[in-house]
């Protein structure tokens, strides 16, 4: 797709061009059951996150003519529980002055009754010289988005380059903070601070003073919240070299964790960096505050500068389920699916067994599209695990290897291959004498939560839809397994 195809709205496309995409669309056999995606095209990042009016208000980015990255919608979705979303259509539509060549990330913040939408608007000059600006659209209690006719930051400043994006607004006394993923003239990622007293007129404050640098050539999608008396920052870094089993994807989430940013002097105490997911598909994570006053988050699942199989179908990317998220030990984040998708549950199946050096099959088991827990206890067993989404020829490999004391997720034979830029075997430490595995499986994703969350793995998978076996296995040994599954 050239250029200037890949920066066409809706209204230029070819005649025939959406129902050709949507036919293709409707042929692939991995249409997602439950997760949010999109109905053509290409989804990435979740955007302006936020519950409003007694509902969650999600959007992501979207660009509907193709699975490249080009022109970016904000399109909306809704829902009253987290589990069953309404499609509500685009959000948010570029082309303006300020956003002539996408509406790019951004987040969301309730101000007099209306929820207002932060987002860096993305332009290119005759040079094709990127400017960016964050603009600002406004959302009443009808569902009626108007975007300001004038960006609300309307510059870089100095020391930075046209790679700064993707605000994140918050409230702290009576003025406003956003935090902006940006990138300094030597080419290295940081990000920054401004403040307002009514989200129109922004005050740059200077960079968040972080014990990261260098750390990556850029931070995309940052995300600064408070949660348990504890300062989190969430971001995802590009150019982190991998370090064994860490920083494995071609594109990094994580967070640091310390002491509450000080406003006044703009400098976050904290402890080392982490990943946020130990998968291969997770990216651009965004969090909310509930009701409740759990901290929520939803990201992409998928990664820039990948080929996903999906992509000669028309289509590509999902979201991640929502999971809500604690402190573990005063430095670990912890993610857990919220319990409403507990509301998606249909039928449900059970078994109690001991396994002993070889692999079992649990007949009534099969599927597609379900929520897994298995738990595994007195285990002497060398290598112990499951196989999902398996048949003769395929198999998506979970197991905790008891000799080397880690976590496996190996998705090598399981199904259509995917892009090697990412690899197919991700491995994270774990000391454990009881293992709880809890799945969320779809047609061509699966989202691991290993011991309630101590460490997740989450990715993109593309079976065949005949391969829908689970199997438990043992090598080494033997081990007690407790399995519980849900169609959804």
């Amino acid at each position: 797709m050239t250029r200037e195809e890949k920066y066409r709205l809706i209204e230029q496309a070819r005649p025939g061009e959406l129902e050709k995409l949507r036919a293709q669309v409707g042929l692939s056999p991995w249409r997602q059951s439950y997760h949010i995606q999109a109905p053509t095209g290409l989804l990435n990042d979740p955007n302006g996150f936020a519950y409003y009016q007694g509902e969650y208000h999600l959007f992501y980015q979207w660009f509907p003519l193709g699975t490249e990255h080009g022109m970016k919608y904000w399109y909306h979705m809704k829902s009253s529980d987290l589990a069953a979303w309404e499609d509500l259509g685009i959000g948010i539509t570029p082309g303006g002055p300020y956003d002539s060549h996408g509406a790019y990330s951004g987040s969301a913040i309730e101000k007099d009754g209306k929820l207002n939408l932060l987002y860096t608007g993305n332009t290119r000059d005759e040079t094709w010289t990127r400017h960016p600006y964050q603009c600002l659209a406004i959302m009443d209690a009808g569902g009626r988005i108007a975007k300001l006719d004038r960006p609300v930051i309307s510059s870089v400043p100095p020391g930075y380059t046209d790679h700064f994006r993707d605000p994140k607004v918050w409230k702290s006394g009576e003025a406003y903070y956003c935090v902006i993923g940006a990138q300094r003239t030597d080419l290295t990622g940081c990000a920054v601070l401004f403040r307002s007293k009514d989200l129109l007129d922004w005050t740059f404050m200077g960079e968040m003073k972080t014990g990261l640098s260098p750390f990556g050539y850029m931070w995309e999608c940052p995300d600064y919240f408070e949660l348990n008396g504890s300062g989190v920052l969430v971001f995802s870094p590009q150019g982190l070299e991998a370090d064994e089993d860490l920083y494995n994807n071609i594109y990094q989430t994580g967070y640091v964790i310390g002491k509450p940013l000080d406003l006044a002097t703009r400098e976050f105490r904290h402890r080392a960096f982490q990943e946020l997911d130990r998968g291969f598909d997770f990216y651009a994570a965004q969090t909310t505050l509930g009701p409740d006053g759990r901290r929520i988050l939803v990201a992409w699942m998928g990664l820039p500068d990948v080929a996903y199989p999906t992509d000669t179908q028309g289509w590509s990317g999902c979201l991640t389920i929502p999971r809500q998220l604690t402190i573990r030990g005063g430095n670990k984040l912890i993610q857990q699916p919220v319990p409403e998708l507990a509301k998606l549950r249909k039928t449900r199946s059970s078994a109690e067994l001991t396994v002993t050096d070889e692999v079992v099959r649990l007949n009534g088991f099969d599927g597609t599209s379900y929520e897994l827990i298995c738990e595994i206890s007195k285990f002497d067993a060398e290598q112990l695990g499951l196989e999902f989404r398996a048949s003769d020829h395929e198999k998506t490999v979970l197991k905790y290897d008891r000799v080397l004391k880690k976590v496996i997720l190996d998705r090598t034979l399981s199904g259509r291959a995917m892009d090697e830029v990412n690899g197919n075997v991700r491995r994270c430490g774990l000391v454990a004498d009881n293992l709880k595995f809890h799945l969320f499986v779809d047609a061509s994703s699966v989202e691991i939560f290993v011991n309630d969350g101590e460490e997740v793995f989450t990715g993109r998978i593309f079976p065949d839809p005949a391969s829908k076996e689970i199997r438990l296995f043992c090598s080494g040994g033997s081990a007690e397994f407790r399995v519980c599954k849900w169609d959804i």
